[in-house]
Parts: structure tokens; sequence; C-alpha cells
């Protein structure tokens, strides 16, 4: 396909801008690639604009994704978590998009690790050459430190952030340009939703605060037995090197290894859950990407989680959010459902009450009535809130979404497990203790002393406002700023009253000048003529007729106007 770059990128960005195209008409995205990078007239209405992008076939559009590397994998991976956007086709398909690549040679790896932290000797007593696993990001391998302890060092690709800096320059550029384009990509935010994926990527290549996610999880799970968090050695760690204890046992998903431990895989997926959850509801801080090699089963029964890249925040009123959508799915209340999307600002007061998203909401509810927990997946209510969202057109926060996609991850590795348990019954008692933490004596003390001592705080400044207030007014720097408002229809009534005034003086005025001056036994300039029966035309006789015209006009014309008003 003949490209001529339409949005005009710079040289290296032309470069890539051309092997992008070529990749997306490799996968049957010819349509998509002219419409970025050729000559392509705007679609304006909406419908069509994206029955042209959803034409794409969710199958090639990953694969397209898969062959452009790291970044627009990473891109897509997003884009799987934005299920209010993506029909449920595009959803799945772009869950499957894998990041793993070769693994970079030990020579650039050992060059990393010296450049940073200094000679590799003095740091690990061994360090294994072959990489236990390698992303498109980064590659981990396993080493013992000088004291004989295991520990797992996580090094970032070189040359990464520049590659990435580089897509995401082009990827806004092609989102400009589908904004511009097609009203759907407009409606959607494709710039949006690439600045989105800028501000999570470049915190995934920072080592330092995946540390800090790790000590924070840590400290969260201090007194939980059942879970291990990989202690940081801060001392070994940089920018882009992570050195932390090394977690040992099996993937989640080696059931038969699990087995052989003589463990339970279901009571393995019980505490999988119940870490979910409290993760959520408890702290208001979870583990994002919890696919089977991020989630160790030990020896001694106990789960150890790693990777903590990729991490979701709840802030309080998010967390109480989430813990009435559990209960209110858990007990089929599902008016605590709608109460709680109205709280959290996701759905307006005449939203949640128009009777037709009322129904739409019932309907989708409806399959979970009389049910027992067991029987109701989080992959079901996924699937109905899902089309409620695209149906009525609601936008949920990153962070719901976020939430909804680790669900359904969290649900998959328990069926991998083999269990029957389910999340709802699990997080029930979590999401119990979250609505009505704020019921409890210990909570509403605190609240009223949080209050009660920002009052204090509003009356020891009193004097300091009022002092400020005088001093400025001596120095005649003093500023009052009064807004009126309720004045603007007798406004507009006098400003009509006084218009007719003037032109009814007109009108008198004209008629009175035009009387005397007719009645005036004075001439001026006079001409003899013989028309319509006048024999002698004087400038007086001319000058009074064209003021009982003017007043004639401007009577009719206000006549007709205040009849107009109706008020006569």
């Amino acid at each position: 396909m003949a490209m001529n770059l339409f949005f005009k990128p710079t040289l290296g960005g032309a470069t890539r801008a051309a092997t992008i195209a070529r990749i997306m008409s490799r996968h049957a995205m010819s349509g998509l690639a002219e419409s970025l990078f050729g000559r392509f007239r705007r679609t304006a209405d909406a419908a069509a604009s994206a029955s042209f992008i959803m034409s794409i076939a969710p199958r090639h559009l990953r694969e397209a994704l898969q062959e452009l590397g790291p970044s627009f994998i990473k891109l897509g991976q997003l884009l799987s978590t934005r299920a209010d956007i993506f029909p449920k086709p595009f959803i799945d398909e772009l869950s499957l998009l894998q990041d793993q690549v070769p693994a970079i040679p030990f020579a650039e790896v050992r060059e990393i690790i010296e450049s940073e932290l200094g000679p590799i000797e003095t740091l690990f007593r061994s360090i294994e050459p072959e990489a236990l696993a390698a992303a498109s990001v980064a590659q981990v391998h396993r080493a013992v430190s000088v004291e004989g302890l295991p520990l797992a060092v996580k090094i970032v690709r070189p040359g990464i952030r520049k590659t990435i800096q580089k897509d995401i320059r082009l990827m806004y550029r092609m989102a400009d340009r589908l904004e511009s384009l097609f009203e759907a990509a407009r409606l959607v935010g494709t710039v949006h939703i690439v600045e989105e994926f800028e501000r999570t990527v470049f915190r995934e290549l920072d080592m330092f605060i995946e540390a800090g996610n790790m000590e924070r999880f840590a400290q969260n799970f201090r007194d939980i037995e059942e879970i291990r968090i990989p202690t940081v050695y801060w001392n070994m760690t940089s920018r882009s090197v992570l050195v932390m204890e090394f977690i040992e046992g099996v993937r989640m998903d080696q059931v038969a290894a699990i087995r052989a431990m003589g463990i339970d895989p279901e009571e393995i997926a019980n505490i999988g859950l119940r870490s979910f959850s409290r993760q959520l509801m408890v702290h208001g801080f979870f583990h994002a990407d919890p696919h089977p090699g991020n989630t160790i089963v030990m020896p001694d029964g106990r789960v150890g989680l790693v990777d903590f890249g990729i991490v979701g925040y709840l802030d309080p009123l998010l967390m109480k959010t989430v813990g009435m959508l559990f209960l209110g799915f858990a007990e089929h209340d599902y008016e605590m459902v709608v109460d709680a999307l109205v709280r959290a600002g996701i759905l307006s007061e005449a939203q949640a009450n128009h009777p037709e998203f009322f129904s739409d909401f019932m309907d989708a509810c409806e399959p979970f009535y009389g049910r027992s927990l067991r029987t109701i997946t989080a992959r079901d209510v996924y699937d109905q809130i899902m089309q409620l969202v695209l149906r009525h057109r609601i936008r949920l926060p990153r962070n719901i979404l976020l939430i909804l996609k680790t669900i359904i991850q969290t649900e998959a590795l328990g069926k991998i497990l083999g269990s029957h348990a389910s999340l709802l019954e699990q997080a029930k008692p979590f999401a119990r203790r979250l609505v009505r933490k704020g019921l409890d004596a210990t909570t509403l003390s605190r609240n009223v002393s949080r209050d009660i001592r920002d009052a204090y705080g509003y009356v020891r400044d009193i004097p300091k406002w009022v002092s400020r207030i005088l001093k400025q007014a001596a120095e005649g720097d003093g500023r009052m700023h009064l807004h009126h408002s309720g004045f603007e229809a007798l406004q507009s009534g006098l400003e009509k009253g006084v218009n007719r005034l003037i032109i009814g003086l007109i009108v008198a005025a004209s008629t009175v000048s035009g009387a005397l001056v007719l009645n005036s036994s004075q001439t001026v300039f006079e001409v003899t003529i013989d028309l319509w029966g006048i024999h002698r035309l004087t400038a007086t006789g001319v000058l009074g007729l064209t003021g009982y015209v003017i007043a004639t006009v401007l009577g009719v014309w206000l006549f007709v106007s205040i009849v107009r008003s109706k008020k006569m």
C-alpha cells in the first residue's frame, strides 16, 4: 500500500510508521492503515466510524500488536482492561497478548548491573547466566548473595525506555489522527488512552517504584501467615535493577506439582481469593497482574506474590463503593449496587432513576436471583455489567476497570486449580466489615474528632483573617466583589420600556415639528411645478411632510410591538 505519511512524523518516525503500516496491511487492516497514514477523509457520523473501526477482526488486531513489539503489546494489555469501550470479542482476544520474548545476552545483563551497582563479584556469590523469565521490558535471573541467600535479580532491558518513548510519540500522532477522522474515536478519547498508557508504562520501568510497592504489600500482609511477599534488598536496587528474595515453589498453574507437595489446590485457590479480597477492601492497594507466573505455591502451603510492576490504588470512597458492589451482589441487594454507583459519581441520579436504565439493570441482575454464591461466577457478573455499561455509555473509573480485569484473572486461577470457590463468597465478610466500618464506635469517634479538629482550625484562623482584611482596608488595597442575580428580567424590561418611551418622544416631536413647519407662513426655496394637483413645492413643506411620515411609521411599529408583547 502506498503511504504518503499524511501527519508528517520525523524521519525516524516515518520509518517506524511505514513499518506499522506494512504490519497492519499484512494482518488485514489496510483500511485502518490508510486512515492513519494516508489521505483519508473525515467520517463525521459516530455510528459509521464505529462500524468502520469494529469491522477489524479482533484476532488480526491482536496479531498485529504482537508483531509490533513491546510498546504495542503493553498498549494492547491496557486496552484489554477497557471493557467499557471495546466489545467482549476484542477484550477476550487482547487478553491473550503474550509478553514473552528471547532473553538478552548475559554480557548485556552484566554491563547493566555493574554500571548501576558496581562489580558483580562484590554483589553476588553467583548469578545464573540463563534467565528464569524474559518479558518485553525486563528479565529475571537467579542469584546467590555473598551471605548465601537465594536471590532473584530483575533487570530492565537496555534501550527499552527510548524505544517506548519513540513509539509513544507516534501513538499520540496516530490517536490525534483517529480523533480528527472518526467521531467514535473522539468520543472514546484515543488521545486520553495514550496519555494513560504513557503514565503507567514508565512506572512499570522504574524498579524503585516496584520495590516500594513490594514494601507496602509486605507491610499490609505482615500478620497474614498464608501470604509471603519477597524481601527487597535496597542496597542492591537501582532504577534498572531490582534485587529481592527468591521465593522457592511452583507456579500456581502446576496443579500436579502442587498435589505432589501434599497441598490441596482448592485451599490454594481460597487463599488467593481471600488475599485479593483483603487487598481491595482492607488496604485499597491491589496486585493488578495475578497471572500464574506471578503466584508461587511454596512447599509449606503458603502463597508467594511476585512482580509488583502493575498495581492499583483505591481511595476510601472507591473502597466503600467496591465493598457495596460486592455485598450488594452477594446478598442480591441491587438497590445497594445502584446506590454505590451513584455515591461514587459513576451514575448520576437522573441516570439511576431513568426507567430504561432501571429496567435494563434489573434484567441484568435477574439471572442471579435465588442462586447460591457458588453458582455465580465473577465472570457472569462482569459480562452483565459490561453490557449495561456499553448500552448506556457509562464511563467507569480506570481503577474500577482494572479491578474488574483483575477479578477475572483471579477467578480464572481458581478454575485452573479445579476449585469451585466463589470470589463473591470469599469477599462477602470483607465487604460487610467495610460497609459497616463507618458505623462502629471507633470510626464514628475518629470522624467526629477529625471534624472537631478541622472546626478548631477554622476558629483559630479567624483573628488572622480579620486582621488581614482590616490591614488591606487601611492600606486601600481592599477589594469587594459583588455578584447580583435575578435582576436580568427586570433589566430587560426596563430597557424595553425606556426604548419605547424614547420612540414615543421621537414620534411626538416629529408630529409637532411637522405641524409647525407646515403651518408656518414662511417659505424656503420655493419651486413651481404642476404634478398631481400640486402647483407649488417648498423645502419647509417637504420637511414637514417628512416629519409626519417618520412619526406615522414609528408610531405603527411601536403599536405593533406592544400588541405582540401582550402588555397593552
